[in-house]
């Protein structure tokens, strides 16, 4: 059955990704983007959504609503990254992580969701990390913004359980996306070399692995299969292995032993 699915952060990258393979099965695809400059030539519908202003979003769902009568799918892809310590960013960034990266999908799902109760019917797909299920050094907020997108999800399929929607949270591992180019990175500001070492060494690594990443449209090929399932599974971890494998070892090692391993990946002695 083809189904109306909005796609956030449809610009480019893994959004991009997740929209053309979603509309090469024959689905009416809308993409989003706060600047509709950047979504020149898209085989999509293109449409502004800024996730971060309630007006934008109300303006985008009911344009969507009024031309399709509903929206079976909401992938909440769009998001942002920052790096700096955790022990010295100060909280209006941090907050502004926030804002994207979580109260951004929970703006553009509670757009949604009355229409998908209401036609007791839908999907949301919420995409998030392997960095949402574990602790990373320097990207402390990224993380924890994604592991708030973890416990919202779970706590929405536990609400919507007799309501016919579905909730699937994707963990992305690295992927080689413009996400690198446009991360924010906060200055290193207190007077510590070592600590100031440390931080411009794990930057430089997890630059290095997102670069080499896995090719964005693995997740669009993922998404497609997920879309057209009757009922998905709650968690997809998608990536390469040597990264994904990190999710059940924290599960099995002891927690400093797990928490060193990644110190030692990073180069953090």
């Amino acid at each position: 059955m083809k189904k109306v699915i909005l796609v956030t952060g449809a610009s480019s990258g893994i959004g991009l990704a997740c929209a053309n393979a979603l509309q090469s099965d024959g689905h009416t695809v809308y993409g989003s983007s706060r600047n509709l400059a950047n979504m020149k030539s898209v085989s999509f519908k293109p449409i502004e959504l800024d996730i971060t202003d309630d007006t934008s979003v109300k303006n985008a769902i009911d344009k969507i609503i009024k031309a399709e009568g509903k929206i079976d799918v909401l992938v909440n892809n769009a998001g942002d990254g920052i790096s700096g310590p955790s022990y010295a960013t100060p909280v209006e960034v941090a907050k502004k992580q926030f804002e994207v990266n979580f109260f951004g999908v929970v703006r553009v799902s509670n757009a949604v969701l009355s229409g998908m109760i209401e036609n007791k019917n839908g999907l949301i797909v919420n995409v998030s990390s392997i960095a949402g299920l574990m602790g990373l050094p320097y990207v402390g907020f990224y993380v924890a913004s994604k592991y708030a997108v973890e416990g919202y999800s779970q706590s929405l399929r536990m609400e919507l359980r007799s309501s016919g929607i579905k909730v699937v949270l994707l963990n992305l591992g690295d992927f080689s996306t413009g996400f690198t180019g446009s991360r924010s990175k906060s200055p290193f500001t207190l007077n510590d070399a070592k600590l100031e070492a440390d931080y411009n060494t794990v930057l430089a690594k997890i630059e290095k692995d997102e670069t080499a990443g896995s090719d964005p449209s693995m997740v669009g090929k993922k998404i497609s299969k997920i879309v057209a399932s009757s009922n998905p599974s709650h968690r997809y971890l998608i990536g390469k292995l040597g990264q994904l494998i990190s999710v059940p070892l924290k599960r099995i090692l002891p927690g400093g032993l797990f928490e060193k391993s990644i110190n030692d990946y990073y180069n953090i002695k």
